[in-house]
């Protein structure tokens, strides 16, 4: 068999990682890849046309999509006439991620424990809604906004602050709503669906805010660790029966033609878990650990996955914990320079892992390309060892205004 990875980020580079322990790393092709991925093809993610001229001459049999914009334009969809296969749900489906407003009513029509909103479209008074909870309040953006279309409010200025940013961003008609805000920790229980049956990972824990003690503007994720302490059986009990299943109701009820991963964000709530986001992919940077974690041979569960067959597969973990430190771009997630020249890669031990995502080859240098350039991945018996181990290795590496979070995992040694 030959795969093709699409996307270019580090959960594209831990997948290829492990599809490369089920067949011959040189049957899988990266398009376009990273400077830390190999057998690298230059066709974007979305180009549907040069991907499937790339696959016959190849004679590629699957595609493995990572990033949801070709899901939510519906490369499922493209390919489903043909004998390569894809992993990933139809355009149809991936409105669960390309639509947040779609998302929310499928949530409220199947009974998926998530907060309470308002929206235009509904008859909603904004305002009203903003005055009489003094702003305290998440407006979301109704599309795909590479993590940056959720604006968390705290008083009436910062929500229409939220409002006026989301019109001068997306347009005056840009469609959003606002949503009823919690407090808690947030988790990441990401599995494989074949439409009728589900296999959950390791749950995990992203860190989204820039800085230490999550502060700072949404990133696209400054590292991740799993599993997650607080997420006992008891409590992922709650969450298959509040949110799992519910959503496995729903996709069989919608006729949705889902085989693929699926990605519940959720928050731990004092009402109990509940579900702010879905994706229709893996999440990044949750996949740089939960595939280390995982000990299922990935490539079975792709296939029972297209074969409705998940039922038949059991999901095994290896021991310990993993933690993932981002290493990122000065400025990033705003501007940032690139093309800087990474150093001690090779000093790094040979038991971490490091996932490339924004990087590339300049002859026999690596260089940066991106906000988020590398993923330091540690493995250890105990989450405090784990985190240590990863900073460890992390500061083996520099280039020039790299800054990473110093307390990925921290939350975890005190739930």
């Amino acid at each position: 068999m030959r795969i093709a990875v699409i996307g270019s980020g580090g959960r594209e580079h831990a997948i290829a990682w492990k599809l490369a322990q089920s067949i011959d790393k040189n049957k899988i092709f990266c398009l376009p890849g990273n400077g830390g991925t190999w057998n690298n093809v230059p066709v974007k993610a979305d180009d549907f046309a040069g991907i499937e001229k790339f696959c016959n001459q190849n004679k590629v049999e699957l595609i493995v999509v990572g990033p949801e914009v070709p899901l939510a334009k519906g490369i499922a969809d493209y390919f489903a006439e043909s004998d390569i296969r894809v992993f990933g749900p139809s355009k149809d489906a991936a409105r669960l991620e390309s639509s947040k407003i779609w998302a929310k009513k499928f949530m409220k029509k199947y009974g998926v424990a998530t907060a309470d909103f308002w929206m235009l479209e509904d008859g909603d008074d904004i305002e009203q809604v903003i005055d009489e909870t003094d702003g305290n309040v998440v407006v979301k953006y109704d599309g795909l906004a590479a993590g940056k279309g959720v604006f968390v409010c705290g008083n009436r200025q910062e929500a229409y602050d939220a409002l006026e940013e989301l019109k001068n961003r997306y347009g005056e008609t840009a469609p959003f709503f606002i949503e009823q805000k919690f407090s808690g920790q947030e988790l990441s229980i990401i599995g494989f669906t074949d439409g009728k049956n589900f296999r959950l990972l390791q749950p995990s824990q992203d860190h989204k805010p820039a800085f230490d003690g999550d502060k700072g503007p949404n990133t696209g994720g400054m590292g991740a660790y799993c599993p997650v302490p607080v997420c006992n059986e008891d409590l992922l009990k709650q969450i298959q029966e509040a949110i799992v299943l519910p959503t496995l109701r729903g996709i069989q009820n919608e006729q949705l033609n889902y085989h693929g991963v699926i990605y519940f964000g959720l928050m731990l709530t004092e009402e109990g878990p509940k579900l702010l986001e879905y994706n229709v992919r893996f999440g990044d940077p949750e996949t740089e650990v939960i595939l280390p974690a995982l000990k299922t041979d990935l490539l079975t569960l792709i296939r029972a996955s297209l074969d409705e067959t998940l039922d038949r597969v059991a999901v095994e973990f290896n021991d310990g914990y993993f933690v993932d430190v981002v290493l990122a771009s000065g400025g990033y997630p705003g501007s940032y320079e690139k093309g800087k020249v990474i150093t001690g890669l090779d000093d790094v031990s040979e038991d971490t892992l490091l996932f490339h995502a924004g990087t590339e080859r300049e002859g026999n240098r690596i260089v940066t390309s991106g906000g988020r350039v590398l993923n330091v991945v540690a493995r250890a018996d105990t989450l405090a060892e784990a985190i240590d181990k990863a900073y460890r290795e992390a500061a083996k590496i520099s280039f020039e205004n790299m800054y990473y979070r110093k307390d990925i995992g921290k939350k975890g040694l005190t739930s």
